[in-house]
C-alpha cells in the first residue's frame, strides 16, 4: 500500500471509532436520564414527553461532548495532523 492509502485507512478507522463512541455516549446519556426519571425517589414514576425530550437532549449533549473530546485529543497526537 502507498502512504496515501494508509493515511486514508487510518482516517476512516478513526472516524468509525469516533462515530461508535458517539453512539455509545448518546445511548448512555439517554438510558441514564430515563432511568433517573423512572427510578429517582421523590419524582413521580411516570415517563412523560418532558422526560423523553430531556433524555434525548442529554443524550445529544453526551454525544457532542464525547466527539468533541475525541477530536481535541486527536489534534494533539501527531498521527492525525
Amino acid at each position: 500500500m502507498t502512504e496515501q492509502q494508509e493515511g486514508q485507512n487510518l482516517d476512516q478507522a478513526w472516524e468509525t471509532r469516533r462515530r461508535r463512541a458517539g453512539i455509545i455516549a448518546f445511548l448512555g446519556g439517554l438510558v441514564a436520564t430515563l432511568a433517573f426519571f423512572a427510578l429517582f425517589p421523590g419524582l413521580p414514576h411516570v415517563l412523560d414527553w418532558g422526560a423523553i425530550l430531556m433524555s434525548l437532549a442529554v443524550g445529544g449533549l453526551a454525544r457532542w461532548a464525547c466527539q468533541s473530546q475525541m477530536t481535541k485529543t486527536a489534534e494533539k497526537t501527531p498521527e492525525h495532523k
